[in-house]
Formats: structure tokens, sequence, C-alpha cells
């Protein structure tokens, strides 16, 4: 397939960059801090060409490299894109070299180690974001983990062993589940077609029994649910912010949180649509629970950096919510609500980390007045709090209004075999708007405490306004906010036709009468041919035709 050599080639570069860095002598941090920004950003250069090949017509995998990986497993190493994961790749490979400008100089102790572990965790995202295989997916989920731990537990502070060991504990219970779902599926398909294989595609070719889809759902839920993080699986994540560094709080809640959205869509609904229809109710309104949630817990804090933490699980249930509409509107929405959050918060979490490194402080009331001594970091970020509370023309608008507009919209459009599928949608989507309101309220309070009022603290007034470094980490963002938030058409139009074909497989797969239970009530375990690379298997008589891809 043209452009087949775009997408490993992202997963390397990284990897061979942090390699070249553990090569190099441990004193140079500025030979360090050099070598992980070059290839941040001939990364986000390569993950352009993706464009180049990418046709925005078409509904399934392109730029697909396939290659056998495990032969024992069944396991391929098989990579591909769609409207679905595009803009969460260029926003991952957007914000590393972004993250890296703005807060590399802030590390001192162990700077090597801490570019490396930067670079593995881009590579692990990339790899875990165009995965078509589901046990290359479980790989790259868990080496993810690793950096993510070790940035915490490490570069954090006061309390980073107690934010990361509960960071890992959370996040394992969920894989681990995951991973016994994973392997029921595995087994199930060669019951059915005598192939062992872990192929997402081929996969999605063979129908589970319907309690088995419940039940695999769930396990695969609370893997994303915890990632998102859903209320209230939701502790975590404060904790983990406030103990981070600033960039594994940048690049945890820009892109990691988005896994838990991505997982939904382009695993657990697909491979297990009959248990989507049934958790989607309590996963909707657990969505508008931490909307709201969030929004008041994020107003309570004396901490900044708290606060934002606590907006992204207000954000985020916004986009789950989106998901279960299983609406056009709903899904985009979601699917940009994720880009805009990465922008808005990463650009929060980095400013907050501007003013940490001058005062040492995230407590709001050692704050006030800031706007007269650092006008044009006030300015830049107050569009970005402007673009998180969603005010139109920004980023966060178009996301927020597509995402409700599809949740109210639900109700009419989800076949008839679950009319409870989303129930009171509209009654949802009403509560979920409060969260906008209080978006604002919290935001904007914030940004008063901070930047308004008397400059009455005496160290405050020998602030400085950004220098050139600093000012090259947020003018990227903010134009990217503005870019989003006027010209959001050309984005939509690359993410429908996957949205589309993810929506109307999904209906015909959960439409089966009675659940597709009969496959294995009635077959026996019958081997047959081997089934060649990329080919999907023949299914047995009464299996059904094609699935979800």
């Amino acid at each position: 397939m043209p452009g087949s050599f775009v997408l490993p080639l992202l997963i390397a570069l990284p990897l061979l960059g942090a390699i070249l860095v553990m090569c190099t002598p441990k004193a140079e941090s500025t030979l360090h801090r050099g070598i992980g920004f070059t290839f941040t950003v001939l990364t986000f250069l390569v993950s352009l060409l993706v464009f180049r090949y990418f046709n925005a017509k078409a509904e399934g995998f392109q730029l697909v490299f396939d290659v056998e990986w495990i032969p024992g497993l069944g396991a391929r190493f098989k990579t591909g894109i769609d409207g679905i994961s595009i803009f969460l790749v260029i926003l991952t490979t957007f914000l590393m070299p972004i993250t890296l400008l703005g807060t590399g100089k802030a590390i001192t102790k162990h700077a090597r180690e801490f570019i490396a572990c930067l670079l593995v965790l881009e590579a692990g995202m990339l790899g875990a974001f165009v995965a078509l295989d589901v046990f290359l997916f479980y790989t790259f989920w868990e080496v993810m983990l690793i950096p993510m731990y070790l940035l915490i537990g490490i570069w954090g502070g006061q309390r980073r062993l107690y934010a990361s060991i509960k960071f890992v504990i959370y996040t394992m219970v969920g894989s681990l589940l995951m991973l016994v779902a994973i392997f029921y599926v595995y087994i199930q398909h060669a019951n059915v077609t005598g192939v062992y294989t872990t192929d997402l595609e081929l996969l999605l070719n063979v129908a589970l029994p319907y309690g088995a889809q419940f039940w695999c759902f769930g396990a695969f839920a609370l893997a994303f649910a915890i990632k998102v993080p859903l209320f209230p699986l939701h502790t975590w994540l404060p904790d983990a912010h406030v103990e981070a560094p600033t960039a594994g709080s940048v690049i945890l809640a820009g892109v990691l949180l988005k896994f838990g959205i991505y997982g939904f869509l382009r695993y657990a609904m697909p491979l297990f649509p009959h248990g989507a229809a049934e958790w989607a109710p309590v996963l909707a309104v657990l969505a508008v629970v931490g909307v709201i949630y969030g929004a008041l817990v994020a107003y309570a804090q004396d901490d900044v950096k708290k606060l934002v933490a606590y907006s992204s699980v207000s954000h985020m249930g916004f986009c789950v919510l989106g998901i279960f509409a299983l609406t056009s509107y709903g899904i985009s929405g979601s699917i940009y609500a994720m880009l805009s959050h990465g922008l808005t918060t990463g650009g929060l979490f980095l400013g907050i980390g501007v003013l940490y490194e001058r005062r040492h402080t995230r407590r709001l009331a050692e704050y006030g007045g800031i706007w007269k001594v650092m006008p044009v970091f006030s300015g830049l970020y107050l569009i970005i709090v402007m673009g998180s509370a969603g005010l139109p023309s920004l980023s966060g608008f178009v996301g927020e209004f597509l995402t409700l507009l599809g949740t109210f919209n639900a109700g009419d459009t989800f076949p008839a075999t679950h009319p409870n599928y989303l129930p009171m949608p509209r009654l949802l989507g009403a509560l979920a708007t409060t969260g906008v309101i209080f978006g604002a309220v919290y935001l904007l309070y914030m940004f008063q405490k901070v930047f308004f009022g008397k400059l009455d603290k005496a160290r405050n007034g020998g602030l400085k306004d950004l220098n050139g470094r600093e000012l090259a980490t947020f003018i990227p963002i903010v134009i990217l906010i503005f870019v989003l938030g006027l010209f959001p058409r050309p984005a939509l139009q690359v993410m429908e036709p996957t949205v589309q074909k993810f929506i109307r497989d999904y209906h015909r797969r959960v439409a089966e009468p009675d659940g597709p239970s009969h496959v294995y009530g009635s077959l026996p375990a019958k081997p047959v041919a081997a089934v060649p690379a990329g080919a999907p298997p023949t299914p047995p008589p009464g299996a059904p035709q094609g699935g979800a891809r």
C-alpha cells in the first residue's frame, strides 16, 4: 500500500532518538535536549506525510503495514490509520516538541533519562494509535505505562511515589482484565475458524455470544474508563497531575487520556456491539455526572494545577457522552473535543509551568495582578482559557456543540432493537450543558485570581514576561486553537467517512436478532486451512457475513 512505510517510521524515530540520547555523555544536558527536540520535530514532519497518502474520501484503514510478528501466537505487526486516528497521531507528534521546548530546561536532574523517557513514551503512544492487531495494541498500551510511571516517580513533586504507584495500580487493574477478554476473543475465533490470530480486522468477522459480549465489553470498558478517566475511576488523575513535572502533565492530559475514548471506538464497541448497547446507559450517566462533578470540584480548588486536572475530568466526560450517543455529530464532536482538549489543556499546564518556574507555588492566593508585569503571557493564556471554556470561534466550542447536538439527537437514530440504548438523551444533553456553564465559571475564576486584581505580592512585581523560547511554545498552540475554531470543516470532512462507516457497521451488527449466541452454541470446533496474511477467513455456515471494521 502506498505510504505504508510512514507509520512504522513514526514509531521508530522516537525510539532511535531515545537510544541516541542514552549513548551520549550524562553531563551533556544541552546535547540531550537538542537531540530530543530534533527527533520530536522530525517525527512531527514525517507525520505530516500521512496527508500526502491519505484519501479523505475513503472509509477503511489506509497506509497499512502488515508483517508477521509472533508466528506461534498469530500476532502481526500491523499498523494503519483512518479518519478516527489520523488527527490523534498528528496531535501527539505536534505536542511532543512543544512540550520539550517549553519544559526541557526545568529538568536539571537526570536530564538524559528524562528526554529518553519522553521519546519512548511518544513511540508507545503512536504505536497504540496505529496498531491494528489487538496484541500489538496491548503491548504499546503497556509500553506507555512505564515511562509515565518514571516521569512521575523520579521527576515529580513531594508525593511523587504515592501518585506514581496509584497511577500504575489503577491502570494495571484495568489492563489485566482487558488482557483476559483479549484471550477469550482470540480462543473463540480459533474455535470457529481454526486459525489463531490477533488481527483486529479478522477478529471482527466472528460474532461472540451475547453474554460473552456483555462481560468482555465490561472488561475493556474498565480499562478505557480508567484511562479517560470516567467518574468514579478518576481519583488517580489529580494526584498524578499535581505531582508530575510539567512535561508529564502536558502529555498526560494532552494525549494519554485520549486513549480511553479511542479504545472504545477502535476496539470495545466494534468487537462487542451488544455489550456496548447494554453498558451504554450506565457509561452515559457516569459521563454526565463526571462533567458536572469535575467542574464543581475544579471550582473549589486553590491549587491551580489541581483545578486544571479536575477540568479534564469534566471535559473528557463530554467525549464519553458523545461516542455513546452513536450519532455522526456525537462521535465527530467527541473526536474534535479531544483535539481541542489536547491543545487547550496542554497550554494550560504549560502556563502553570511558566508561573511555577518563576514563583515556585501553585496556590491561587499567592498570585494576583500578574497581567501588569506579564502582559504578553496573560494575553496568550486568556485565549487558551477561553478555548477551554468553549468560546465561539475557538476550538473548544466546536467539539462541545457537536457532542451536545449528537446527544440530543441520539433517540432518533438508534435501531429499534435497542430503544433504550441511551435513555432520555435530551435530559442527559441538558444536564451536560450545565458543565459548559460551570466550566466558564471555574476557568474565569482562576484567571481573575491569577492575572487581575491588585499586584500586592512583592515577589510578583519582579516577574519577567515570556522569553523567546516560551513564546515559541505558546504561539503555535494559540494559532491552532483559532484554526480549529474558525475552520472546523476540513478536519470534520476527513473524519466523516470513517465515522459513518463505524455507525453503519455497528447498527448492522447490533441489530442481529437475539444476539449471535447461536454461532458457538451449534458449531463444533473445526480446523480449516490457514488464512493468508490479510485475507478474511471463510465463515462457517450460520455465521454472519462481514463485520464492522
